[in-house]
């Protein structure tokens, strides 16, 4: 059995372990998959296209993540919830290249692509990664993997998009805003994963649960509690 990795929290749904880790992802135990949201490659090689300077070393960062995340789950898969490219601006060549070494040293990881907003316009993974690409929502056990959280009758719906955060406050008014797994009755939204990507407000019904990750921790938190505190 592989040991839960530091700082995560093991959760079920229905006979489904999934083990929600501190750096913005999500491992199924039951089918060796490691799940990852809105990665963006290729978000900040996009912005200096357009004149904009912002720092490199984005796409090296996110890869060195993910090979940490395989060493310490053990995955046998990936399954990326959509937006691996951010935009056809992005696909340059120092970009595609860090990423086809990447997965050269992971060559025996299946990994598919569940389209999101951003694939269509940025367009499918060159061949030459082996990246199966499919559009969403896809039915694999319990679950329905999908980029936008929809809707699906029988299945309950693992998906990104909307790069969830919570606003805690405390009692002498500090604050944070931190990335969070937010799971309804029906679907669950992971934290965007990608270093050059922003967060946005979770809009939490009662009922929810709620998980923010420090990066080193993930810690529960009772959804209505954490909206009293923004």
């Amino acid at each position: 059995m592989t040991e839960r990795p530091p700082g995560s929290i093991s959760i079920m749904i229905g006979d489904a372990e999934l083990q929600l880790l501190p750096d913005r992802s999500v491992h199924w135990l039951n089918a060796s998959t490691l799940l990852v949201a809105d990665p963006h490659f290729g978000k900040a090689a996009t912005f200096r296209a357009a004149g904009i300077f912002v720092p490199s070393g984005t796409t090296a960062a996110t890869l060195s993540r993910l090979d940490a995340l395989l060493d310490a789950t053990g995955a046998r898969r990936i399954v990326f919830l959509g937006d691996f490219l951010h935009a056809r601006e992005g696909r340059h060549p120092s970009t595609l290249a860090s990423i086809d070494s990447w997965r050269a040293r992971h060559a025996s990881v299946e990994m598919l692509l569940v389209r999101g907003n951003h694939d269509r316009r940025a367009g499918d993974p060159p061949p030459s990664l082996e990246i199966a690409c499919v559009d969403g929502p896809r039915i694999e056990g319990p679950f329905a993997l999908a980029h936008h959280p929809v809707h699906v009758n029988g299945a309950y719906v693992l998906a990104g998009h909307l790069h969830p955060a919570a606003r805690l406050r405390g009692a002498a008014r500090e604050h944070a805003r931190l990335p969070c797994f937010w799971f309804g009755a029906e679907c669950a939204v992971l934290p965007a994963f990608g270093e050059f990507t922003g967060v946005s407000d979770v809009h939490a019904s009662a009922g929810d649960r709620l998980w923010v990750t420090t990066g080193e921790e993930v810690i529960a938190l009772a959804a209505l509690d954490a909206l009293r505190r923004a």
